[in-house]
């Protein structure tokens, strides 16, 4: 199949390059430029998403953010200038959910059609084709793409029409910081109490409060491994999604709006870039302790 792909960082580079593997001819396009090694026999460069739409039956979009997923579709020589009637349109971007609806209205006018599909797992999930992918459209064009996402993650789920998708990312992303911010204070807690962080999450990890994020970024933490995976900044802009939409619909997230308030303390202090497990670094400036290996 021939397949568009626009968006080639962290996370878009290795999804592109497992889907080439599954033996897909890929049209590339990077506002950074696309990278050599996903340019061969099964990736062509292109000189704009407008060019990438035009040659694929499929278009993929994984960029940052709202309005780059705006001006990847609808901007100058963007994806809509090169779509025609019948092919598919997936964002794998984390965005708006209410923008995403209005994004996939205009699509359906160019009479094809749309599927929001946000991913977790992190820079190693899209390395390993592990994703957890949740996907927003109709049935029909599930099917279509859900062999190109077995190619791309494991746990992959049809939510709901547009829009579910990334409302789904979204409560992902809820539960990701809240669990992050859990996992700190409990080692930031072993740590100045004297008790060796490592050995107390490897005690944890056999009880209840065994998790995915303690178990990769609790060693982040200890091992004070900061470089991302996915950065802060990313973050920030997910619980901003959480945090508008909660006011929206006339709901409270107390413990949302503190993981934000960590996160923008970390910004502060230069932590933008960092990875989103550096959240402990607003705790343990707090508490005037940094956890450390004994």
């Amino acid at each position: 199949m021939k397949i568009g792909f626009v968006g080639l960082g962290i996370m878009g580079r290795p999804m592109a390059q497992n889907l080439m593997k599954g033996g897909h001819t890929l049209y590339l396009f990077s506002r950074s430029g696309v990278p050599q090694d996903v340019v061969g026999d099964k990736g062509i460069a292109c000189q704009s998403p407008k060019e990438v739409a035009r040659n694929s039956e499929i278009i993929i979009t994984m960029v940052p953010d709202t309005p780059h997923v705006e001006a990847a579709l609808f901007g100058k020589d963007g994806v809509a200038e090169g779509l025609s009637a019948g092919k598919i349109v997936v964002d794998m971007s984390s965005i708006s959910p209410i923008e995403t609806k209005q994004f996939a209205a205009r699509i359906n006018k160019l009479e094809c059609e749309y599927v929001d599909a946000p991913v977790s797992g992190g820079e190693v999930g899209a390395k390993n084709a592990a994703l957890t992918i949740m996907v927003g459209g109709t049935e029909a064009a599930f099917a279509k793409v859900k062999p190109l996402f077995e190619l791309m993650g494991k746990n992959i789920t049809l939510v709901g029409g547009n829009g579910d998708g990334q409302t789904c990312k979204v409560a992902n992303q809820i539960i990701v910081a809240l669990t992050i911010e859990a996992v700190g204070e409990a080692l930031l807690f072993a740590s100045k109490a004297g008790a060796d962080p490592a050995k107390v999450r490897q005690a944890l990890m056999g009880g209840f409060a065994s998790s995915k994020i303690l178990e990769v970024h609790g060693e982040r933490m200890i091992k004070r491994t900061f470089d991302p995976g996915f950065r802060i900044e990313l973050h920030q802009k997910d619980l901003n999604l959480a945090l508008s939409g909660a006011r929206a619909l006339n709901i409270s997230l107390p413990n949302t709006a503190t993981c934000q308030e960590l996160f923008n303390a970390c910004a502060a202090h230069g932590g933008s870039a960092w990875d989103h497990s550096a959240m402990v670094r607003a705790l343990e400036m707090l508490a005037k302790h940094e956890i450390s290996q004994k």
